[in-house]
Formats: C-alpha cells, structure tokens, sequence
C-alpha cells in the first residue's frame, strides 16, 4: 500500500480555522493549535450567549412593564398584572406589552385599565 501524505487536507483544515478566528488576540490567530483551542471555546461562549440572550430580552421587558405599570399610576405590581391578564383571558405576551408600555402608552394603559376593572 502506498505512502499518503496530508499535505493538501491538512493545508485546508488549517486555513479553515484560521480564517475562522481572524481577528482573534495573540496567537489566537496565528498558531494552528492554539487557534483551534481558541475556536472551540468561541463556540461554547457564543452557545451560552444565545441562552443568555433570551434571559436578558425577558428581564428587559418585565423592567419595562413594570415601569409602564408604575407611570400608569396603578398600585399593582408586575406579578399581579400578569395574573390578572391571564384571569381576564388577555393573550399578550410580555414582548407585546413592553413594545406597547414604550411606544403605545395609551393602548397600555387601557390595558391596564381593563385589568383593573
């Protein structure tokens, strides 16, 4: 059986992931080795800030719900508003409601008013 050599696959693998971490510090995007270790963390910290997105939209639109409550001179509280939205059979999520408290102040605070009631 013949002898293979790797050169033209191995050259391609490595221009590959170092292309991939262009821009990456120190060796990070020169070294092969370290390029590829650099890479595979990249990966798992770009996986987490996916998950990590989703919780930071949520805790940004409770904030704003909270803050249209309050300016809508309501006494209740953010948890009691979404209990009440349920009981009143209102299908809005907490996105809806916070783009609706920051730029349609009054439809939100008919909401709320409706809630109330």
């Amino acid at each position: 059986m013949p002898r293979t050599k790797t050169g033209i696959t191995r050259r391609r693998r490595h221009k590959k992931v170092l292309k991939l971490t262009k821009g990456f510090r120190g060796a990070n995007n020169r070294l092969y080795k370290r390029a590829q270790e650099a890479l595979l963390h990249a990966g798992q910290y770009a996986f987490i800030g996916r998950k990590n997105r989703k919780r930071d939209f949520r805790q940004l639109w409770i904030a704003r719900i909270s803050a249209g409550l309050e300016q809508a001179g309501s006494e209740i509280s953010y948890s009691r508003f979404i209990n009440a939205l349920k009981k009143a059979q209102i299908m809005l999520d907490r996105k809806v409601l916070s783009d609706l408290a920051v730029s349609d102040f009054s439809t939100f605070k008919q909401i709320v008013d409706k809630v109330r009631g």
